[in-house]
C-alpha cells in the first residue's frame, strides 16, 4: 500500500491494506483501481504516468467519458498511490508495468479494453497493444513518445529544475510547494491556475507519497529501451495525441509515434502542454470517442 505524507515524515511507515477498498491481487501485486460507468458499453483503461496516481485522471474526466457512453476503470501504477511499493533496489521496465495492466484486466475478468495513457502512461500502454494485442480493441497515446533518444526530449532548460524539484521533501508543505512548481514549469502556459493546483497537490500528496518509487519508474523508462519496431508492427486502431507547448516531452514524440503506428490518427493541439489542462479536455474526450466509435 502507498504510503501518506504523515507516514512519510513520521515513521513508522502504513502495512497492510484496508481490505474494503477496490485493490485486486495482479501480476505479483496488489492494484487499486476505481471503475466508472455502466455494464455493457465498451471499456476504457486509463493508465497513469510518471509518478501520477489514478486520481489525477478527475472523476470530472472520468464521468465526461462515462456520458459519451464509455465505462472507465482507473488503477494506481506500482510504486505509486494505493497499489503496491517496491523494496528499495527492486528493478522493473516498462514490460512489467503492462502486464500489471493486463493482470488487472484478468482479475477484473475483461477480455478487451480501449487502452488510453498520458506521458509513461502512453508508454506503458503503447507496450500493453505491442506485447498482448489480443487484449486492445484501440490504444490512445497522449503526451507521449517511442523511447527513441532523437525525438520526445525535454527542453534542456528544463532538467535541471525537474531534478531540483523532484528531490525528497523534508515535510507536506514543501512537498506541495515543489508539485505545483513542477506542474507550473511542464503545464500548458496559459491555462495555469495556482489556486487549483495548490489543491489537487496536496490532495495528491496526503493520499501517497513516495519519492523512491518514482525514482524506480524512471528507472524502468530507461531501461525499457525503444519500441519502434513494435509501434510500427501494430494492428489497432491508434490516435495519437500531443500539444505543441510540451515542454517535457516534446511534440516530436508524438509526431514520430503517429508515424510509426500503421493508420494513426494525430491531433496536436496548440498550447497543450505536460498536463490535461481543463480547457483541453473537450476534445481530448471527443477524440477518444470518435476512436472507439470507429471500432463498433
Amino acid at each position: 500500500m502507498g504510503l501518506g505524507i504523515a507516514d512519510r515524515f513520521a515513521e513508522p511507515a502504513a502495512s497492510g491494506h484496508d481490505q474494503a477498498m477496490p485493490i485486486v491481487a495482479a501480476n505479483g501485486i496488489d492494484l487499486y483501481y476505481d471503475r466508472f460507468g455502466h455494464a455493457g458499453d465498451p471499456m476504457l483503461l486509463l493508465v497513469n504516468g510518471l509518478g501520477s496516481q489514478c486520481v489525477r485522471y478527475d472523476d470530472e474526466l472520468c464521468e465526461a467519458f462515462v456520458d459519451r457512453y464509455l465505462q472507465v476503470i482507473r488503477f494506481d501504477n506500482r510504486d505509486v498511490g494505493l497499489s503496491t511499493h517496491l523494496p528499495q533496489g527492486a528493478r522493473y521496465g516498462l514490460t512489467d508495468m503492462a502486464a500489471d495492466a493486463v493482470g488487472l484486466l484478468d482479475a477484473l475478468a475483461i477480455e478487451r479494453v480501449h487502452i488510453w495513457g498520458c506521458s509513461m502512461g502512453g508508454m506503458i500502454a503503447q507496450v500493453v497493444a505491442i506485447e498482448h494485442p489480443e487484449r486492445v480493441t484501440s490504444l490512445t497515446s497522449i503526451m507521449s513518445t517511442t523511447g527513441e533518444p532523437t525525438v520526445g526530449q525535454a527542453a534542456p532548460e528544463l532538467i535541471g529544475r525537474l531534478v531540483e524539484l523532484s528531490a525528497p521533501a523534508a515535510d507536506l508543505d514543501e512537498a506541495v510547494e515543489r508539485a505545483v512548481a513542477l506542474a507550473k514549469a511542464i503545464g500548458s502556459p496559459d491555462e495555469f491556475d495556482e489556486p487549483m493546483q495548490q489543491r489537487r497537490q496536496r490532495a495528491f500528496i496526503e493520499r501517497s507519497y513516495d519519492p523512491e518509487g518514482v525514482g524506480r519508474q524512471i528507472a524502468a523508462i530507461t531501461r525499457s529501451g525503444d519500441r519502434a519496431a513494435g509501434l510500427a508492427a501494430l494492428d489497432v486502431a491508434t490516435l495519437v495525441i500531443h500539444g505543441d507547448a510540451d515542454p517535457l516531452i516534446d511534440v516530436s514524440g508524438g509526431l514520430r509515434t503517429a508515424e510509426l503506428v500503421p493508420g494513426a490518427e494525430l491531433l496536436v493541439i496548440e498550447g497543450l502542454g505536460h498536463d490535461l489542462a481543463p480547457a483541453f479536455l473537450a476534445a481530448i474526450v471527443e477524440a477518444t470517442t470518435q476512436l472507439v466509435i470507429s471500432t463498433l
